[in-house]
């Protein structure tokens, strides 16, 4: 029985209407533990204008040099142009059939097969590969990683996942800032209250504070996993789309399947910027909920589904 085609733009479409209710989901937990801090410690207007400065500067730092912190940190260089040559011509084409300027190309000496896109906005953008990869790659496999990686540049993905991280880091800062000062230093607004007679709605506050704080790092990370697993099926259609070829990336992803190497420059902290998952963790028949990639198998199955049409009228 032949399997039904999945349309590309459908497949953009509901990725993309299931980022965004993530987003909307995520920034909904953060302003629920910034209100429960700010009533545990009857913070006043000033309090809030001096946490929000921070919140800005703290934002503004990690955007202007989150790129070359992820390539630093995975010790990528810049390709040199003569050696790599054809990787160049490969990012080239495909930045230019996508419509934006090309990035940065950069290498990371290690067998590992992986790749990684990196930048604020497209035109600061810049994309890395292990040797390990160009080894094992075809060019025609190469062109749909490098589609794969130029799509998440031009998905704004970058920026989208900087912006879960910085929310993810502040929800753990406040449930820091809860754990550690108010429940030894007691809040402001919980003390006038038991003074007045409060103490047993203030008990319930702090026993929801606390499963608050605890809980709310958590669920930032399954959906922190779950906007990363979108955002990887988003980028392989969407790369499809650029070059009109699904099979280059699909024959690239069954590739990686049966690779074993981890890469050691990875953390956990940039695990969700590769095309797969430098622990090897995707290589399983399904992906746990904290899992930053879906399975291979389901990846290399859906572009293979994969209908891309011939025009977008």
């Amino acid at each position: 029985m032949t399997r039904p085609r999945t349309d590309l733009y459908r497949m953009i479409a509901r990725n993309k209407r299931a980022t965004a209710f993530f987003v909307v989901l995520i920034s909904l937990l953060l302003g629920a533990v910034g209100a429960a801090l700010g009533w545990y410690f009857g913070w006043g207007i000033e309090l809030y204008l001096v946490f929000a400065a921070g919140i800005i500067v703290y934002n503004l730092v990690l955007y202007h040099n989150s790129d070359r912190i992820a390539l630093a940190v995975n010790r990528a260089r810049p390709a040199d142009p003569v050696v790599y040559r054809q990787l160049h011509n490969i990012v080239e084409e495909v930045a230019i059939a996508a419509g934006l300027p090309k990035p940065g190309v950069y290498v990371i000496e290690t067998e590992a097969p992986n790749a990684f896109a990196t930048g604020r906005r497209p035109d600061k953008a810049a994309v890395a590969v292990t040797t390990g990869l160009l080894e094992m790659m075809n060019r025609e496999e190469l062109q749909g990683v490098i589609a794969h990686e130029i799509a998440h540049i031009r998905n704004w993905d970058i920026l989208l996942q900087t912006v879960v991280a910085i929310i993810g880091g502040l929800i753990v800062l406040l449930r820091d800032i809860f754990l550690r000062w108010g429940l030894f230093f007691g809040g402001g607004r919980r003390s006038r209250r038991s003074s007045s007679g409060g103490g047993q709605a203030g008990l319930i506050i702090v026993i929801v504070g606390i499963a608050l704080a605890i809980l709310a790092p958590l669920l930032v990370a399954l959906i922190r996993a779950a906007i990363s697993r979108r955002r990887e099926y988003l980028a392989d259609a969407a790369g499809a789309y650029i070059v009109r070829n699904p099979h280059g990336l699909a024959s690239a992803l069954a590739k990686l399947g049966g690779s074993r190497t981890k890469l050691t420059t990875a953390s956990n902290a940039t695990a969700h910027m590769f095309i797969t998952s430098p622990f090897a963790q995707d290589r399983a028949r399904t992906a746990g909920a904290f899992a930053s990639h879906p399975p291979l198998a389901d990846r290399v199955r859906r572009l293979q589904e994969l209908t891309v049409p011939e025009s977008e009228d």
